[in-house]
């Protein structure tokens, strides 16, 4: 079982009117249109399947691979979805399921933990990292029957390149313009609307809200901070664990040079590439370069990163063991 670069499919154009070209000018992929919002570099959602090199979608290589693809511990499931992103202008207003309420009201599908790494920020850039301290369902949820009241009771965060967030189910969030971000989260597209700024698309319509389910789900406790990740020791560079959760780990490799890459029999692992460089393994190398992600089954042989730069290494948490 060797790694392998996956291809990405795109969301764009009416699906994503807050989309813009970054994808492309940065790490020179071939968007469909310059609306495009998400790349989505691992998938296995249905109808937004990555492709293997040989063009084969990744849910049936998932399902082909067995243990020796997924890991030992990893169920029948994909439980990881990995994703870039750029927001030309802000995101809608949102918030996500934990995996009891989507059992309940969407059977089949997962909740919605999430984690960023801004990669690229404008000045001035700032993202919606949950609602104003003190506030309640109630007082929320009248803000929002109101429409655009509900600005006034969200917490907007400056950010700049290199800045990690943990996004929990439950959490009020927005990606704001002006940011290309690296995505890891739950396999899951169940989005909750709470706002979208009064934006209207070419008819004059407005995107649809879900209020309902929102309100249901959100969590104004949740009072977070950036992340301020804890550094592990590492031949050949620097390696910080930014995200521990039940759903996912998420790590920041900085590489000076070679860095073994410890390869699990229990779990899968998605890298990211943010440089240039080569994935070496015993008969072989994968070259990579920015943008780039890798899936590297449990089955891999021994690794080592032969570059110097950063990398974002991601594997799915308990929540997605058997």
């Amino acid at each position: 079982m060797l790694p392998f670069k996956s291809t990405p499919v795109y969301r764009h154009g009416a699906e994503t009117p807050w989309g813009g070209d970054a994808l492309a000018t940065v790490f020179g992929k071939p968007i469909p249109d310059t609306a495009t919002g998400e790349s989505l570099e691992v998938s296995a959602l249905s109808g937004l399947e990555s492709l293997d090199p040989d063009g084969v979608p990744f849910g049936a290589r998932w399902q082909a691979g067995g243990e020796a693809f997924r890991g030992t511990q990893v169920g029948g499931t994909c439980p990881l979805l990995l994703k870039l992103i750029h927001a030309r202008e802000s995101l809608s207003v949102q918030v996500h399921p934990n995996d009891a309420y989507a059992a309940a009201h969407a059977p089949g599908k997962l909740g919605k933990t999430e984690a960023w790494v801004i990669l690229h920020a404008q000045p001035g850039a700032r993202i919606i990292y949950g609602t104003q301290p003190g506030l309640t369902v109630r007082q929320l949820r009248d803000a929002a029957r109101a429409g655009a009241a509900l600005e006034g009771c969200l917490r907007s965060v400056p950010v700049q390149a290199g800045d990690a967030f943990f996004i929990p189910a439950g959490m009020v969030h927005a990606i704001g313009a002006g940011i290309l971000l690296y995505e890891v989260q739950q396999s899951s597209d169940l989005t909750y609307r709470l706002w979208d700024w009064g934006r209207r698309d070419a008819a004059g319509n407005p995107r649809a809200l879900h209020l309902h389910d929102a309100l249901a789900v959100m969590d104004p406790a949740l009072q977070l901070s950036p992340c301020a990740g804890e550094e592990r020791r590492s031949t050949g560079g620097r390696r910080t664990r930014l995200v521990c959760c039940d759903a996912f780990t998420l790590d920041r490799l900085q590489v000076q040079g070679s860095m073994p890459l410890e390869v699990s029999p229990q779990r899968f692992r998605l890298l990211t590439a943010l440089c240039a460089g080569w994935l070496a393994y015993p008969g072989g190398a994968l070259a990579f370069s920015p943008g780039d992600s890798v899936f590297i089954p449990a089955g891999s042989p021994r690794i080592k990163l032969e570059c110097e730069g950063d990398l974002l290494l991601a594997a799915p948490g308990r929540a997605g063991w058997r």
